[in-house]
């Protein structure tokens, strides 16, 4: 039958461009061990620009769609710097926090593993899911690794926040002044707004999705928490602190 004959096509374009996926990670994780392949240059505008204008980025990436035909990058330059800043800010924590050398690697593990990659894992799976299963409104489906990518691009802005900015905080955190809980708690709700506007962004960016607005709805969910964290004496820079100590015992 027609109906028939249409899900076998469907099937096998399916498999095809699962193949040529699991082709493009190969390579992507073979150039990783290559660095003269990777532009770094380039790395460092994207994250330039995801702090000053992240909407330039996903303009680039929509380029990089029309030239390739996917989304998703193919350089891990991005991935191998934003490594190297998450180095850097282990170890301005270490310093503040203060930590010992074997507390030092179980936060750097933390913050690689649990932060960047594990939070990004289950964030990019999940919205991998919703946007196909519900916002989608095309043939095109949205591939999981742009997803991950999304998820990279706002992290970026999020880990200059709370691990380069916040830091400082942590230092003065144990006064539990006013002032220092109300600049810690507005650099969460900063860096979680933004987070979402990033999501925002880049989900948006794909025309066969509707309603991507529903990204930043969570915004005003934090704003609220803002407002009601100092009436209740709450402080998430020292939540934080607390927190990075726990975990590194």
């Amino acid at each position: 039958s027609r109906i028939g004959f249409r899900r076998n096509l469907q099937m096998l374009g399916n498999g095809g461009e699962r193949r040529e996926s699991t082709s493009r990670r190969f390579q992507y994780i073979k150039r990783m061990f290559k660095w003269r392949h990777m532009d770094f240059e380039f790395a460092l505008w994207q994250m330039f620009y995801l702090c000053a204008d992240p909407r330039k980025v996903y303009r680039n990436f929509q380029y990089h769609k029309q030239t390739k035909n996917y989304w998703a990058r193919d350089d891990p330059a991005f991935l191998v710097l934003l490594a190297l800043w998450l180095s850097g800010s282990t170890v301005f924590y270490a310093i503040v926090l203060p930590l010992s050398v074997p507390q030092f690697f179980l936060f750097f593990v933390w913050t690689v593993l649990g932060e960047c990659i594990g939070i990004g894992l289950i964030v990019a799976t999940l919205l991998w899911f919703v946007t196909n299963r519900v916002l989608r409104v095309g043939n095109e489906r949205v591939e999981w690794a742009y997803g991950f990518d999304i998820h990279l691009n706002a992290y970026f802005p999020t880990l200059i926040i709370l691990h380069m900015c916040q830091v400082f905080l942590l230092h003065q955190s144990h006064a539990d002044t006013p002032l220092v809980m109300y600049l810690g708690n507005f650099l969460w709700l900063t860096a979680l707004s933004y987070y979402c506007y990033i999501t925002f962004l880049g989900y948006s960016s794909l025309q066969v999705l509707k309603h991507t607005v529903l990204f930043i709805y969570p915004i005003a969910l934090f704003v609220l928490l803002f407002a009601l964290t100092p009436l209740h004496g709450i402080s998430c820079s020292n939540l934080a602190r607390d927190f990075y100590r726990e975990i590194t015992k």
